[in-house]
């Protein structure tokens, strides 16, 4: 909504208070998230965000599951180029008074108004300490970085599964990568370990953010323990690929996607008519649940698109544009001031 807010500013002032509007909302709920009373969202000891279970006396605890509660935070976040602040610049006034009357709210989150190395803003929940701390477990391929993607759940719940007692019962949350072990929901493991393409697709639109702000010489271990670095344009390539991969045959021939059957893997009139499922499994990428979700799993159609047509050094230099324009129009584009010119 911030970002509808800053480019309909951008051509009419009269949306200029919806901007204000939706930033402090942001910073009023990503302080929140973190410093919630006594028991916020974010664990220091583990470097993740947790549920938190709030009782009728007041009492609150944080269900330490690593699932992909904790990753959507890295999510909420957006760049800014800083062009409505240049044009109106009582915004960046009128910010500087919010913040300078609550100091406590931007304390343990990213610096809204502090341009990167790149000379953008950014909006996130998590500052750089908190970004590096929460990458290491999503590419860690032990707990959510999977050969075909990120899972919807650690696999480190597969040997530590997180177990709750309350009322005189035992509830447990494990590791699953594909079908329930249980009745629950259905017997549908849903978010307990399978690999789920749009919100894969959300972590991939955030680590493109986080690039724009931070540039090519932030860098991180991908795979953690690897010694192997990456800055984060590159991790949001590698993520992609390890998707695509679901779908392309491999050394042997067979696709992923089809798992075990034998029909789809080897009939000449069904092995190339790859079909688009709603999930897939955590460890080896087998296509699960409904066979024609076109909706959200066709996203990685969009995702090897993107990564084929744009370079790192084009999405720095041009930002958002970069995703939307062939890169020699583009700049064309920039040049005329206008967005118009190159769009596919």
């Amino acid at each position: 909504m911030m970002e509808i807010a800053v480019q309909l500013t951008l051509r009419d002032p009269e949306y200029l208070g919806m901007c204000l509007k939706f930033i402090e909302h942001f910073l009023w709920i990503a302080s929140s998230m973190v410093h919630c009373g006594h028991t916020g969202m974010w664990d220091e000891e583990d470097g993740f965000f947790y549920d938190v279970l709030r009782w009728p006396d007041g009492r609150a605890e944080r269900l330490k599951v690593r699932s992909m509660v904790g990753l959507l935070p890295l999510c909420a976040v957006t760049v800014f180029e800083g062009k409505v602040m240049a044009k109106y610049p009582e915004v960046r006034e009128r910010l500087e008074r919010f913040l300078a009357a609550r100091p406590e709210m931007q304390r343990e989150i990213h610096q809204s108004l502090r341009p990167g190395p790149t000379g953008r803003m950014m909006t996130s929940i998590l500052d750089e300490r908190k970004l590096r701390r929460v990458l290491a477990k999503l590419l860690d391929e032990n707990e959510f970085l999977g050969e075909f993607g990120i899972r919807s759940l650690s696999r480190y719940h597969a040997d530590h599964p997180y177990v709750w007692h309350v009322g005189g019962r035992e509830y447990r949350v494990s590791y699953l990568p594909a079908e329930s072990d249980t009745g629950m929901f259905g017997g549908n493991s849903n978010w307990r370990g399978p690999i789920w393409m749009p919100v894969n697709g959300l972590i991939l639109r955030a680590l493109l953010q986080y690039y724009l702000h931070y540039g090519k010489d932030f860098t991180v271990e991908c795979p953690t323990g690897s010694g192997r670095r990456m800055n984060l344009y590159q991790v949001a390539e590698e993520i992609s690929r390890r998707l695509a991969n679901i779908f392309l045959k491999a050394k042997d021939g067979r696709r992923p996607v089809y798992g075990g059957t034998q029909k789809f893997q080897e009939d000449p009139h069904w092995r190339d008519l790859v079909l688009f499922y709603e999930y897939f499994h955590g460890d080896n990428g087998a296509g699960l649940g409904a066979s024609h979700q076109t909706g959200w799993t066709g996203i990685v159609a969009r995702l090897m698109h993107l990564f084929a047509t744009t370079t790192a050094e084009q999405t720095l230099e041009l930002g958002k544009m970069a995703a939307v324009v062939d890169g020699h129009k583009a700049r064309k584009a920039e040049a005329a001031g206008t967005a118009k010119a190159g769009v596919r």
